[in-house]
């Protein structure tokens, strides 16, 4: 099993930034990839970046040269930092995890609200 937590969402103007963190506990050594997910008002959740234990990154059009996905192992922490936000990146974020056995975990998400 492994739990996700979420945090550092908020509310921002256009233009500004954000970083959101999403820290893993329990069975932290079977997860090969980490990924963050938005479902904004009336969307369906779609995938923003993930990261691989080996640092490889992949981003979604929308979100790419803004978006930056990172993660440091020691601390079992993945960040999103999130530049030159949009009204259009407003959404909950989610946090997810996929395990070595091909199980995926769920964090409980954190609500980015960007303002015009």
């Amino acid at each position: 099993q492994v739990q996700l937590v979420e945090s550092g969402g908020g509310l921002v103007q256009a233009g500004g930034s954000l970083r959101l963190s999403c820290a893993a506990s329990g069975s932290v050594l079977s997860i090969n990839v980490m990924g963050w997910y938005r479902q904004g008002p009336g969307k369906p959740r779609e995938l923003v970046a993930t990261i691989t234990r080996g640092s490889s990154t992949n981003y979604v059009d929308s979100v790419k040269g803004r978006f930056t996905i990172s993660s440091d192992n020691a601390k079992n922490t993945v960040y999103l930092q999130m530049s030159t936000l949009k009204p259009e990146d407003t959404a909950v974020y989610y946090c997810r995890a996929f395990t070595t056995s091909g199980s995926g975990y769920w964090g409980q998400g954190t609500q980015v609200t960007v303002s015009s």
